[in-house]
């Protein structure tokens, strides 16, 4: 899912970046002084999976719990894969930093809808039933991102047309072991810490006024 240097073209730099930018923003907006612990936790797990590639062809896989962060950080999710891409490009050479943008424009935005969009259910359910909508966010978000990763690859030329097909197809499997990483983890929470699944904080929310 790391789309590296010199690869994706001008035009669809500069549009995922905007608003990898703003989404970004409103990720820092939305981090409370509380919650920061739980970032670094989730933002270190996310950077180790995603060093653990299996070579598929012009492509490879791993894991990136993108929808599991989106379900327990909301618009956080942002800053916590930035500081892992970062990290990743920076110290092992996974993506480029050119492409900064483009990545975390992919993986942070499924994850995001996804998790936004599965919340409420877990919340108002027990764990069975939070289980089961973490499984879906957590195979949706892989999903999503595959077909962004797809697009990104089709628009900046005809002839990454063959590895955009081959990253959807590889990322199949991938989106059974995330839903059910995800599942298993949403199932743990929802019985020991169940706060943690609570509402998702306001970006827009005005700061108090001391």
């Amino acid at each position: 899912m790391h789309i590296a240097d010199g690869v994706i073209s001008v035009p669809v730099i500069a549009a995922t970046s905007v608003v990898a930018v703003a989404g970004l923003g409103l990720g820092l907006r939305a981090l409370k002084p509380e919650r920061i612990p739980a970032v670094a936790v989730l933002s270190a797990t996310f950077f180790v999976a995603s060093l653990i590639h299996i070579t598929l062809g012009p492509s490879s896989v791993h894991l990136i719990l993108n929808g599991l962060i989106g379900v327990l950080l909301g618009w956080a999710a942002f800053p916590a894969m930035f500081v892992g891409l970062l990290l990743q490009s920076v110290l092992f050479g996974f993506g480029g930093v050119t492409v900064l943008g483009v990545n975390l424009f992919n993986i942070a935005v499924p994850g995001l809808v996804c998790g936004l969009a599965v919340r409420p259910f877990i919340a108002a359910r027990g764990p069975s039933g939070a289980a089961v909508a973490g499984a879906v966010a957590g195979g949706a978000a892989v999903g999503l991102t595959a077909i962004l990763v797809a697009i990104c690859l089709g628009l900046s030329g005809r002839e990454f047309i063959p590895a955009a097909k081959l990253t959807v197809l590889a990322h199949l499997p991938v989106m059974a072991i995330e839903a059910a990483v995800t599942a298993a983890a949403v199932l743990l929470i929802k019985r020991v810490r169940p706060d943690m699944l609570g509402p998702v904080p306001a970006v827009l929310a005005p700061h108090p006024v001391s």
